[in-house]
């Protein structure tokens, strides 16, 4: 299974069992779209736009957004339950965290936040316990 398909079901899951308006207290599950710049170039790409232009769109789009606060290496996921801020990085059965993705985790944990690799549904419903 991809990342992004386990992060779907971790989405869904969490809205549906502790994002309700009627849940008590209702808790907060959102993404950060670092990787927007590279999806909006794909698209472009697959529409048929040249190399030179996608390029020059992903630098631009990928400017905007720094200097707007995007960082790199943040985690996939933020959660906000009752007194606790949970950082998840959605990881397959091998992947692996890239230099920014530790020095993230380093920066968070320092801080005294929850930094965890999950790796699928189930792992992430254990960190709710």
């Amino acid at each position: 299974m991809t990342e992004a398909r386990t992060q779907q079901e971790m989405v869904r899951w969490f809205r549906n069992n502790h994002g309700l308006n009627h849940h008590d207290p209702q808790c907060v599950i959102f993404s950060v779209p670092n990787e927007m710049a590279m999806q909006i170039a794909g698209t472009l790409k697959s529409l048929g736009v040249s190399q030179a232009v996608v390029r020059r769109a992903s630098s631009m789009i990928t400017n905007l957004f720094k200097s707007t606060g995007m960082m790199s290496g943040v985690s996939d996921l933020i959660v906000l339950l009752p007194g606790r801020v949970l950082f998840i990085e959605v990881k397959t059965a091998t992947g692996r965290q890239s230099d920014k993705q530790k020095k993230f985790e380093s920066l968070v944990s320092r801080l005294g936040f929850d930094y965890h690799i999950v790796r699928s549904l189930e792992e992430f419903k254990k960190l709710l316990i």
